[in-house]
């Protein structure tokens, strides 16, 4: 969209149905999730977005609308992140990764052990729920 285009809440409409609509394929499946909740309630979300709230602040404000929206997560990209990359996140999300990845950590204490699994296990890596 263009900077100009933001302003007006029927663009921002159209722009969000057209990315929805997923013509090309290319929407993941937790981006399809997302849409589908949107899609009812497109307005709402559009009025926020034109008059320049942060996406943080119409989270906020369309939760009283649909409260599963905003709990949508998505997934650390991790392909192509070398080790110093990794040693930036916390345990939390480390432990998160492997748990999306289907993968326990026994006796990993520091840091360095849960980042060492993390790129043992790349090749489990996925775009699933």
């Amino acid at each position: 969209m263009e900077k100009a285009d933001i302003k007006d809440k029927l663009k921002v409409e159209a722009a969000m149905g057209t990315y929805c609509a997923n013509e090309d394929g290319k929407l993941s499946a937790r981006e399809k999730k997302i849409c589908y909740y949107i899609d009812p309630i497109k307005r709402d979300v559009a009025q926020p977005f034109s008059l320049g709230m942060t996406p943080l602040k119409v989270c906020k404000r369309i939760t009283k609308a649909n409260p599963e929206i905003c709990t949508v997560k998505f997934p650390v990209k991790t392909d192509k992140m070398e080790k110093k990359d990794l040693s930036k996140l916390r345990v939390k999300q480390l432990k998160a990764i492997l748990s999306e990845r289907g993968v326990e950590c026994k006796g990993c204490l520091e840091k360095e052990e849960f980042i060492k699994k993390v790129q043992d296990t790349e090749h489990l890596a996925g775009d699933e729920f």
